[in-house]
């Protein structure tokens, strides 16, 4: 009897101790991405509110959404922005000030305020002056203007008049010579970086006078210039401009080209251009991490990672781990009969996504910094998901990585 007991007791310990081991591997292992998948139809853009319990995404459509998180960490509809009459192209939401901004290929762009008396969101008009469609809307830093990029080779820089209640624009014209893809304001909230498909980025002085601005001499603008002032212009190599991205400092400037192309500049040395050509699909955006790396995604699918510095630029890793491809030793004689039949082969290689986001990503966002880096942000495409990764457990994921 006694030895029994005693046998007992040696086996429960080890099946505790067993446990044990087992749920603290449980804990240590890296999370992985968290996806929603909010439509069906290509995400055009999407963007969070400062604490992240709403977003607002256009779905390719001229209806804009608000959606709330609910309990369950998914977001459902709250409310359906329509004044649009065109497919809705690209979206900003301004955290400090709950500002929304849509623009579209109707020509127009409206600033949504939330009213609290009435729980709706109400659409102030926008003077963009553009006769093709808008592209693109970002808000600056200080979210007191707003810039919208369009088919019509010019760059609207927006600002609020109150007086008539409305938001008025002044352009931006030469020497931009085709349509503009992507914008990106300067940490100054006085200088803007665009992208377009004339395969040039540009660089101008967005300081308004009408705002009282009193803008700050830097590399970037070594003496004091006025509105739409061409600072600096570079050519990239053979494709248009997709995204261009300032570093948190604002010294680095990073864009993607439909070529295939990561290229870099230092504000400091504005006559070296630093230029890799990857054998990747094309990227269509990018964002900085840190002051010394930036993610770029695009056709490939997934979010890829690049240092950046005076040396140049240098592949770092990607950023979506691979899924585990499930084992078929195992597949039965007339289950391998009947895939071989129906797809020609036993294996699932060529047939199977490895990665997250089943389709192209058109835009990554920052949606959580410490310590000016970047420790979460999300990626939207055209298969309809938005995709939240955090850094820290990417970091965990992949050996050796740092950012």
């Amino acid at each position: 009897k006694q030895w029994y007991q005693r046998r007992v007791a040696i086996t429960a310990g080890i099946t505790n101790n067993l446990s044990s081991r087992r749920l603290t591997r449980v804990r240590s292992s890296p999370k992985m991405p968290t996806s929603h998948q909010l439509f069906y139809e290509p995400i055009s853009g999407h963007a969070f509110n400062g604490d992240l319990s709403q977003i607002v995404v256009s779905n390719s459509s001229p209806l804009t959404h608000v959606m709330k998180k609910g309990a369950d960490g998914k977001y459902a509809e709250g409310h359906v922005l329509d004044q649009h009459l065109e497919r809705v192209t690209s979206v900003d939401w301004a955290p400090k000030s709950n500002r929304i901004v849509t623009c579209a290929g109707d020509r127009n762009a409206y600033v949504w305020n939330f009213q609290e008396e009435t729980g709706t969101w109400i659409p102030c008009l926008v003077l963009l002056r553009i006769n093709r469609a808008a592209t693109t809307v970002r808000w600056s830093p200080a979210e007191d203007r707003f810039a919208v990029g369009s088919g019509a080779r010019l760059l609207s820089v927006c600002y609020f008049d109150p007086e008539n209640n409305w938001w008025v624009s002044k352009h931006i014209k030469k020497p931009i010579r085709s349509t503009i893809l992507s914008v990106d304001w300067h940490p100054s909230n006085h200088l803007i970086a665009v992208g377009s498909c004339d395969f040039k980025c540009r660089v101008f002085s967005a300081a308004l006078k009408e705002m009282t601005d009193k803008p700050q001499t830097s590399l970037w603008m070594p003496k004091l210039s006025k509105f739409g002032t061409l600072l600096a212009e570079f050519d990239s190599n053979n494709g248009w401009v997709h995204g261009v991205k300032f570093s948190p400092s604002g010294n680095l400037l990073a864009w993607v080209a439909h070529d295939s192309s990561v290229n870099l500049v230092n504000s400091a040395n504005l006559e070296k251009v630093h230029t890799v050509l990857t054998s990747n699909l094309p990227y269509m955006c990018l964002l900085w991490l840190s002051e010394a790396c930036f993610v770029a995604a695009g056709h490939n699918m997934a979010p890829d990672l690049y240092y950046g510095s005076d040396d140049g630029i240098v592949f770092g890793s990607k950023l979506d781990v691979k899924k585990e491809k499930a084992s078929t030793g195992n597949m039965s004689a007339m289950a391998r009969f009947q895939k071989l039949d129906v797809q020609g082969s036993t294996e699932t290689e060529g047939t199977t996504l490895t990665t997250t986001h089943a389709n192209c990503i058109t835009e990554i966002r920052s949606i959580g910094t410490a310590n000016n880096k970047v420790t979460k942000f999300s990626t939207s495409g055209k298969d309809g998901q938005v995709v939240v990764w955090e850094v820290d457990s990417i970091c965990s994921a992949i050996a050796g990585l740092k950012i």
